[in-house]
């Protein structure tokens, strides 16, 4: 009889556990779907609001008042946002102020399109009424900011200089070739990877790299790919489209008198220092200014001005004093 009453709460026990269990689930699984379906709607909603490729302006009294005529212009790298792109900007907003005013190119979340990029800063520079603009390439938007200079000179808008940050030169200055080609193929091939997959593999990658960032970069840097602001994955596998066919041979005489500051660190992961500098100071011998420019000490040591601002700003106030004087030749004032 004991062992029967024995038996009979044991199972009771059980089932008693089997609910809370279950219910537990359900909830933490009820949570996690939701949480997937929100994400979801959001990143849809976003990039159905970012199919257009914008300028995005950053607002500045100083360069307004001071430069009413002149803007920079900055390109963003490999699977940077529009909230990214406007933090560069900042973060480089107390050199850039000192000879223009401030704007970043907004890719379009469907891909790269460089004819519309350019009938969209040009419509913003005739609105503007901009006579003058410098151009910043971030990674590789230095190879962007080459064929948009030629696009641009072509409508009759001056641009002075191309200040290049650890840009590469062609497909050959990607040092991890393996991965990126596989993902130009399965993107020329017709295959689109997932938005909600974004992230996986860039996590993996800065772990993978992890000399190269603190932890905390690592975090922070996975939860932007991860956010419903990030860069989608068809303009992810567009841009590499792009680096892998970009022939900067086609521009050599097409940029005019635009000048090329080209800077890099040679402890870089991303793109070879040495073959990428290289490069661009041979085959753009006529426009190069220097290519002396070294981001030392700078965490991660690919094109980082959002994380290092402190080395990057002497670096292209340098360049300004130097090569493109105030009149009366004044220097960078301190801007608050």
């Amino acid at each position: 009889m004991a062992f029967r009453e024995d038996e009979h709460a044991r199972r009771l026990r059980l089932a008693a556990g089997m609910h809370r269990v279950s219910r537990r689930s359900f909830l933490v699984g009820s949570a996690f779907g939701l949480a997937t379906a929100v994400d979801l709607v959001a990143t849809k909603t976003v990039q159905e609001q970012r199919r257009l490729p914008q300028i995005l302006n950053l607002p500045d009294t100083y360069a307004e008042e001071n430069f009413p005529s002149t803007s920079w212009i900055l390109f963003p790298g490999y699977k940077t946002s529009w909230e990214e792109g406007l933090f560069i900007l900042h973060s480089l907003r107390p050199a850039l102020t000192q000879r223009g005013q401030m704007a970043v190119a907004g890719y379009s979340n469907q891909g790269m399109d460089l004819q519309h990029l350019a009938e969209v800063l040009d419509r913003y520079v005739h609105e503007r009424q901009l006579r003058h603009l410098y151009f910043y390439g971030h990674s590789f938007g230095g190879m962007v900011a080459v064929e948009m200079a030629a696009r641009m000179l072509a409508k009759g808008v001056d641009v002075r200089l191309i200040m290049m940050d650890s840009s590469p030169y062609s497909r050959f200055d990607v040092l991890d070739r393996a991965m990126f080609e596989s993902v130009v193929f399965f993107y020329e091939a017709g295959y689109r990877v997932p938005s909600y997959l974004r992230g996986g593999y860039e996590l993996g990658e800065r772990i993978v790299n992890k000399h190269e960032r603190s932890w905390r970069q690592v975090l922070e840097q996975t939860l932007e790919q991860l956010s419903p602001l990030a860069v989608s994955s068809t303009l992810i596998q567009s841009q590499s489209s792009y680096i892998y066919h970009f022939d900067a041979k086609r521009f050599q005489h097409s940029i005019g008198d635009t000048k090329i500051a080209w800077m890099g660190n040679p402890d870089d992961r991303t793109v070879d220092y040495r073959t990428a500098r290289r490069s661009w100071s041979v085959n753009f011998k006529a426009n190069l200014l220097t290519a002396d420019l070294v981001t030392h000490g700078a965490l991660p040591a690919h094109a980082s001005p959002q994380w290092n601002p402190g080395i990057y700003q002497p670096l292209i106030e340098g360049v300004e004093d130097e090569f493109f004087p105030m009149p009366g030749g004044g220097k960078s004032v301190s801007v608050n």
